[in-house]
């Protein structure tokens, strides 16, 4: 079983920074690919970011484009999300979430096994 546990939230102003992570234990992280999601409330679901598991392809919601960047440490069994130019929109509980699927990194909600219970990000103006 897979176990994930996101960090790193919290209250950050317009402009500012911050940088997410995703702790992952059960599996070695090298066997994993892995997503982060947001969902703020009245709001759907929204793709954030993903990371493959092989070859480390990338990729990002357009809304995030250019302001987010995803990594991961597989010795350390963790990724990250470091999210800049952070706007009251961002505003969020960001969830990441993993298969072990291969391939390019997936947007799709259903395609992932284990989640996380979520970090909460707040942006203010």
């Amino acid at each position: 079983q897979v176990q994930l546990v996101e960090s790193g939230g919290g209250l950050v102003q317009a402009g500012g920074s911050l940088t997410l992570s995703c702790a992952t234990s059960g599996r070695s992280l090298s066997t994993l690919a892995v997503g982060w999601f947001r969902q703020a409330p009245g709001k759907e679901r929204e793709f954030v970011s993903g990371i493959s598991r092989n070859d480390g392809a990338t990729a990002y919601g357009d809304s995030v484009k250019g302001r987010f960047t995803i990594s991961r440490d597989n010795v350390k069994n963790t990724v990250y999300l470091r999210m800049n130019s952070l706007k009251p929109e961002d505003t969020a509980l960001y969830s990441c979430a993993a298969t072990l699927s291969w391939g390019y990194p997936s947007g799709t909600y259903g395609s992932y096994n284990y989640w996380g219970h979520g970090t909460q990000v707040t942006v203010s103006t």
